[in-house]
């Protein structure tokens, strides 16, 4: 083990961020150039492009979950999180070396169908980011114990994170996004491929915290925590908040794909219905009097709920904001179209970078994780409306952007720490897993739902508002959420 892990330094921090910093990046680089790619060369529509978006939640489903649940239960060159790290690193940087090169494919392949090409891409990329998005986050709760340690690790991950984020956008705006793609890709592969060999990973992993009899069962090289596999049935009940975002995902794939449609949009009324019902019973759950376990279990739930909501918002911002800015300001030329985003993109970095560290972290300390969370989604809220009414100008976005990026740079650190409080430290790569279904079952609203209001509204600044609404009910949601306790 290394000096840095033992005194847990900033440089170990920076270290232990670097793998999730590779997934991140190229989630960043598909951001900021796969829609520009598939408007502006290839000329596809905003409902095509939602479909391509689409593989990625789909992706997240099978990928993070499987991944999560295996990755807690093996033990493989002398680590338990290491070699999901490394497969998937190396596939997502060769996938981003496909991103501007799909022409080439098609023409390489025969095939005249550009969409049913990108799509292959796409999931394949967003496959590979989560096949080691979760061991990524896994493994800083496995090294860092409960509490403010633990904060630290994940307001670092996004502050390293963000750092190369802001570098992409900026690489993007100035150099444009089919270098960025290229340059991405190598750093991509290497955070994957080094750090990981620097991190030693615990071979026991506690249950609700280490207690003596673990500590001297582990001693005894034996090991005091059993293999879980989840049944279908285990991880069904787990994210009965999301059962309604859940069913409107499978019917809209069904939708999309082969036409097949309800009269009317009562189906989709239905789905929210349950989705607000699920939601408000999961955040009425009391964990008081519960054993460890149970209010584990109910204080996940409340988290998934609470979570779910802001990813609509940001998704949909991610996916659809090139359309907004075509309409806010209209002679724009379509390079210049792609250089307002990738600016946007950097200016929201810019702050998501800086502040978890300087500023959410200090804040979380003094007043609680729970807190400093829903008072950034409330800001954040605020920065989207504020964009509706004066984003009439490159230069007002880039500023009310900043705004924004307070939000995202809490929804991207502090409920990894908040939730890998709540729930079991031997089954953590499951719950990372389920915890990401809060993230992209959402997304698939918005890869389909808003994709479709987007495109039929004249009106683009309908986005925003949405935008907007979701991330301020996530907001008040999170008020419902009980503050884990620190046990260091």
């Amino acid at each position: 083990m290394l000096e840095i892990q033992k005194k847990l330094t900033n440089g170990f921090y920076a270290l232990l961020a670097l793998p999730a910093t590779a997934m991140g990046l190229g989630l960043s680089i598909q951001i900021a150039a796969l829609s520009w790619i598939l408007t502006y060369q290839y000329g596809l529509s905003i409902s095509d492009i939602g479909l391509v978006w689409a593989t990625g939640p789909i992706a997240g489903i099978l990928g993070q979950v499987i991944i999560g649940i295996i990755s807690d239960n093996v033990w493989v060159m002398n680590a338990r999180r290491r070699v999901f790290i490394l497969v998937g690193g190396v596939l997502a940087s060769l996938m981003l070396l496909a991103l501007p090169n799909i022409g080439i494919i098609q023409v390489a392949l025969g095939i005249e169908a550009i969409l049913g090409i990108a799509i292959v891409i796409s999931m394949i990329l967003d496959l590979s980011i989560n096949v080691s998005f979760n061991p990524t986050r896994s493994i800083i709760a496995d090294v860092t114990p409960e509490g403010r340690a633990r904060t630290k690790g994940y307001t670092w991950m996004q502050f390293v994170s963000g750092t190369f984020g802001v570098l992409s956008y900026f690489i993007g705006a100035t150099l444009g996004n089919i270098t960025l793609i290229y340059l991405g890709a190598v750093f991509v592969l290497f955070f994957s491929i080094i750090p990981p060999f620097f991190i030693k990973e615990p071979r026991y992993l506690g249950r609700y915290g280490e207690d003596e009899e673990e500590i001297n069962q582990s001693m005894a090289g034996l090991d005091p925590t059993p293999k879980h596999y989840a049944s279908t049935f285990e991880v069904f009940m787990n994210i009965r908040p999301l059962w309604g975002f859940l069913l409107y995902g499978i019917y809209a794939i069904i939708k999309r794909l082969s036409g097949f449609e309800f009269p009317g949009y009562y189906f989709e009324i239905f789905a929210l219905g349950m989705s607000v019902l699920l939601i408000i019973h999961a955040l009425m759950q009391k964990e008081a009097g519960k054993s460890a376990e149970e209010a584990g279990k109910i204080g996940f739930q409340k988290i998934l709920a609470a979570h779910s909501f802001s990813w609509i918002g940001v998704q949909s911002m991610f996916i659809y904001f090139f359309a907004f800015v075509e309409f806010q300001i209209p002679d724009l030329s379509n390079e210049a179209i792609g250089s307002v985003v990738n600016w946007s993109f950097f200016t929201l970095n810019l702050v998501a970078a800086i502040i978890p560290v300087l500023i959410l972290e200090p804040l979380a300390n003094k007043f609680g994780r729970v807190k400093t969370h829903a008072g950034s989604l409330f800001v954040m809220a605020f920065g989207y409306a504020a964009i509706v009414y004066l984003g009439s100008s490159p230069y007002a976005i880039y500023i009310l952007m900043m705004i924004v990026g307070i939000g995202w740079a809490s929804i991207i650190s502090l409920p990894f720490a908040i939730m890998s409080q709540k729930v079991a430290q031997n089954q953590m790569g499951l719950y990372m897993g389920l915890f990401n279904l809060s993230v992209v079952l959402p997304q698939l609203v918005s890869s389909f739902a808003i994709g479709e209001i987007v495109e039929a509204v004249p009106e683009k600044s309908v986005l925003l508002i949405v935008c907007s609404v979701t991330v301020l009910a996530s907001a008040i949601a999170w008020s419902f959420v009980r503050e884990p306790k620190d046990k260091n």
